[in-house]
């Protein structure tokens, strides 16, 4: 049987302790994104029973393994080439600030890793069915999806023609976060996948994973803030404020009616 829930509360937050400490350190947060994508493949794996695992574990671990890897090299990636994170210049020279940015980091590997994690603790199995498809399917749509919008705006940035612009073409077409709306709808693949073997408490705490995921990403740390520094570059820019009003901001083809 894998580690108990609680042991890996406490691996996940000694990680992020670990990586405050550095950050603090060494004045760096260039590790802060791929320390997050690390965590989750590690709680996941040590959440599993190495000897008796079933099918439906196995791809449920795969899909996470498959996920922070894409991501945690994607962002490694992106902020070794930059140089820093923007979201960090206030809080980079204070450990206050910076011990609770990476506890709220734990936090939401946590949450979005719980129906996972129940999940590998079972010791019982069912047959496959079509909750199980329907929801690894979503997953799959919801991970290529963020991946092409990803690259797409990576190479959209590295063209050097489109310097002081804004992307609107690909996926950024139909949506101004596609990338975000992409990793919902992984996460929400991921708890579909496993609602049926979920039972009592772990319903309720399960379906927290999407909901959280939604909103932190629509409220917290994702879009508002992408949303502000775009207006602060683009608000004079005709063309700018023609792209927010035909363009929805999350969800695509779904623009809602600004009051």
């Amino acid at each position: 049987m894998g580690l108990q829930l609680g042991k890996l509360i406490g691996i996940d937050f000694a990680i992020q302790f670990l990586g405050w400490a550095l950050s603090v350190k060494f004045r760096t947060e260039r590790h802060f994104d791929l320390t997050g994508s690390l965590t989750f493949i590690l709680l996941t794996y040590l959440s599993r029973n190495k000897r008796r695992s079933t099918l439906r574990q196995n791809i449920q671990s795969s899909c996470v393994f498959f996920w922070a890897l894409r991501l945690g090299a994607f962002l490694f990636y992106r902020i070794l080439k930059v140089g820093k994170d923007s979201r960090f210049d206030r809080m980079r020279n204070n450990p206050t600030r910076l011990l609770i940015t990476w506890m709220i980091q734990g936090i939401w590997v946590l949450i979005t890793l719980l129906p996972t994690l129940y999940l590998n603790q079972k010791q019982v199995d069912k047959p496959l069915t079509k909750t199980d498809y329907v929801g690894w399917i979503l997953w799959l749509f919801g991970f290529i999806f963020e991946t092409i919008a990803d690259k797409q705006k990576m190479s959209f940035k590295n063209n050097l023609n489109n310097k002081n612009a804004f992307i609107e073409t690909g996926l950024w077409k139909y949506s101004r976060h596609p990338n975000y709306f992409g990793e919902m709808c992984a996460w929400f693949g991921l708890y579909i996948s496993s609602s049926h073997m979920l039972v009592g408490y772990e319903r309720f705490f399960g379906v927290l994973s999407p909901i959280f995921v939604t909103l932190l990403i629509s409220f917290l740390s994702g879009i508002p803030i992408l949303e502000r520094q775009a207006m602060k570059l683009f608000a004079s820019n005709p063309a700018y404020q023609a792209y927010r009003k035909r363009t929805p901001i999350l969800i695509p083809f779904l623009n809602f009616p600004r009051i």
